[in-house]
């Protein structure tokens, strides 16, 4: 049989291990996603591409020379425009949003009737 110290046995089993409170916030990070029907993804991934084209028009609109590089900025609320019931005064409201535009005229009324067209569908 074979003889142990009963002090070594029982200080090996009683170590005390402190977490880091970097590792516990890092372990503690979770991210919470949302699962949505096939309908509402579809909607809202038209209500994106509709989003990312108001983007790339407005700096279209006001960049001077035509690329996507422009120190000027526009504030287009999507939400807004659609709480407008009447179309002609969702007209007014963009006409009286891009008088600032750098591009000619014809762009900037062909760029109020696509948004206007893209806001039905929304």
């Amino acid at each position: 049989m074979e003889k142990r110290s009963p002090g070594r046995d029982t200080k090996d089993n009683m170590h005390v291990k402190f977490n880091n409170k970097d590792d516990v916030v890092e372990r503690k990070k979770k991210y919470l996603t949302a699962k949505y029907g096939q309908h509402q993804m579809a909607l809202i991934r038209k209500r994106l591409e509709v989003e990312t084209w108001l983007f790339d028009s407005l700096q279209y609109l006001y960049s001077s020379d035509g690329s996507q590089d422009t120190g000027d900025e526009v504030d287009l609320d999507l939400d807004i425009m659609l709480d407008i019931e009447d179309e002609s005064e969702r007209r007014h409201f963009l006409e009286k949003l891009l008088v600032d535009a750098k591009r000619p005229r014809q762009d900037v009324n062909k760029f109020i009737v696509d948004c206007l067209a893209k806001a039905k569908t929304l």
